[in-house]
């Protein structure tokens, strides 16, 4: 139960924060992304569970096609005769050198029908693991403006200054949720890890993940300021 992760309870965490997130910011659009986020995670479920599952029909014509290439590589070299002679010697040679053409042709056959299942999996995994890796960048973008120092800051804003009306309090929630966000996110990357073993989509998931830790430690920087804030609002002498 605890040695994988489990789609059902990825997707109920995401929906609970979702709601979180409406209930403190309503019509924010870090509610818009986080409601993105539960229905694209209902779509990784499925999208894992299918890549899962093995496909019989295709493995079975794959397994023919290995024991027919086997059979041939197998009755190729007992079909050479050698003949005495110079002619023979000759001979052996050229069938030599056509064993081993045909050895390399019917390897590289092995590996394109062993991998020919896998390929398919491949691509929808990159192609949602590359969707991921936006919803990051997105969340990245909803935080951006949100500035510790202008908790501080008394300077006049300018026409184009974002609009600061957060609490401090609000804002380390505001920050918190980000986040959480970026954690969904890692983890709906993990599953396709989970469900596949193959080494380039091991790669896109390390990057999603570490793209996803890189941003939330950004955002827990800005936490620490916040609360740093706060210790000096509290030393100060009244």
């Amino acid at each position: 139960m605890y040695l994988q992760l489990d789609p059902e309870r990825i997707g109920a965490t995401a929906e609970r924060l979702s709601r979180r997130i409406s209930e403190r910011f309503p019509d924010s659009g870090l509610a818009a992304v986080s409601a993105e986020l539960c229905v694209l995670a209902r779509q990784t479920r499925q999208q894992a569970l299918q890549l899962a599952r093995p496909n019989w029909p295709l493995r079975v014509v794959l397994w023919g096609g290995l024991l027919a290439l086997a059979a041939i590589a197998l009755v190729f070299p007992v079909s050479i005769r050698v003949e005495a002679g110079f002619g023979g010697v000759s001979d052996l040679l050229q069938g030599i050198e056509a064993a081993i053409n045909n050895v390399v042709f019917v390897a590289i056959a092995f590996y394109f029908l062993l991998t020919l299942e896998g390929r398919p999996k491949r691509s929808a995994a990159l192609a949602a693991l590359h969707q991921l890796r936006s919803v990051a960048h997105i969340i990245d973008m909803h935080q951006l403006t949100k500035d510790p120092e202008s908790l501080l800051s008394s300077g006049v804003d300018t026409t184009s200054s974002p609009r600061r009306t957060l609490s401090r309090f609000e804002l380390v929630r505001y920050l918190d949720y980000c986040s959480e966000l970026l954690s969904i996110v890692s983890k709906l990357a993990a599953l396709y890890a989970q469900v596949l073993n193959d080494s380039i989509v091991l790669n896109s998931v390390n990057d999603v993940q570490n793209i996803a830790q890189g941003l939330s430690a950004k955002i827990w920087q800005k936490i620490g300021i916040v609360n740093d804030i706060a210790l000096q609002g509290e030393r100060r002498p009244g």
